[in-house]
């Protein structure tokens, strides 16, 4: 069943959530014992992050310069193919640009279709520092439109290859949302602009960036119906569990802490656990009384304080509470 058809069939908000596969060379015993947790309260779908390849540089005694590369987090497809056979949950693998070429991402998509995985979300993928250089043979998508673009041209069957009688595909696509705009857009009206763009060329729902403060949500989407975006606008929310996430989430994924949470985090730095889930259960409630079609949490390894969060809500019999 397709995300779209979730959201356009439900009676009462859904809760999803999104994992990481496990480092390489990593256990998936973990994994599953946290999607065991999760299955409780009868998830729609469950999406599972991809991530590029990463470079490092080594000086050796002889003054050389040696340069590694590593795969981060490999099984997206594989752990997609587990949590369909294994819960009959729909997975959501992410698909990104950085790090892959549009001959890897048609091989992709070409794997997940029989596999019978119809759904993916189609982000860019962050360029960092540490980035394997382009050194591949073949094409890259640039931007996430760009993606999107190629998927949807599978879906009409068309492969980068002439084929003849190509086989139709049928993905729906979700596509990536910054209630706080992008931290390479130089404003919000632009980003907005870019996102329309995505949606436009065949994005069939929005899910955005997490975030902790609900009036960056209200006011993100109010500037996107006015631009004309239609689709469902999913808000991605992660439960603050450490005193440290107050520097590490702003600096790695571009976003604000509000005064009022971060004050009381640092006031009681013992308690940052309890503090989060707290705020976390407030922001939810204040969006499903807002309206929003849903909400999806970002749990890393650990589903619990998420879950927590959740137990607190006003929700009906579709969700299990423990």
């Amino acid at each position: 069943m397709k995300v779209i058809e979730h959201y356009d069939q439900a009676d009462e908000p859904l809760i999803s959530f999104e994992i990481i596969p496990p480092k390489r060379g990593g256990s998936v015993k973990k994994v599953f014992e946290s999607l065991d947790k999760v299955m409780k309260y009868n998830p729609p779908f469950i999406d599972v992050t991809y991530h590029a390849a990463e470079s490092y540089y080594e000086e050796l005694s002889d003054g050389t310069i040696k340069r590694h590369v590593k795969r981060k987090r490999p099984g997206t497809i594989g752990l997609c193919a587990a949590i369909k056979h294994k819960y009959g949950v729909d997975p959501v693998p992410h698909l990104i640009c950085e790090g892959f070429t549009k001959e890897e991402t048609e091989d992709a998509l070409i794997e997940l279709n029989f596999l019978g995985i119809d759904n993916v979300l189609a982000i860019r993928g962050d360029a960092q520092e540490n980035a394997t250089p382009r050194l591949k043979n073949g094409t890259f998508n640039k931007y996430a439109i760009d993606l999107v673009n190629q998927i949807k041209d599978m879906n009409r069957g068309k492969y980068l290859e002439d084929i003849v009688n190509a086989h139709e595909t049928n993905f729906c696509v979700g596509v990536a949302g910054y209630p706080e705009k992008h931290f390479e857009a130089p404003n919000l009206d632009f980003d907005i602009e870019q996102l329309k763009k995505k949606v436009d060329a065949g994005g069939d729902y929005i899910v955005t960036q997490m975030f902790f403060d609900n009036e960056a949500y209200f006011r993100f989407v109010d500037k996107c119906r006015d631009a004309g975006i239609k689709c469902p606008i999913v808000p991605g929310l992660k439960v603050l569990t450490r005193e440290r996430h107050l520097n590490f989430l702003p600096k790695f994924f571009h976003l604000n802490i509000p005064e009022a949470l971060s004050d009381e985090v640092q006031a009681d730095p013992e308690n940052a656990r309890e503090i989060g889930v707290e705020w976390a259960a407030q922001q939810c409630t204040e969006l499903l009384e807002g309206g929003v079609p849903g909400i999806h949490f970002y749990i890393m390894g650990d589903p619990t304080p998420a879950l927590d969060a959740v137990d607190q809500l006003p929700l009906g019999h579709d969700v299990v509470k423990r």
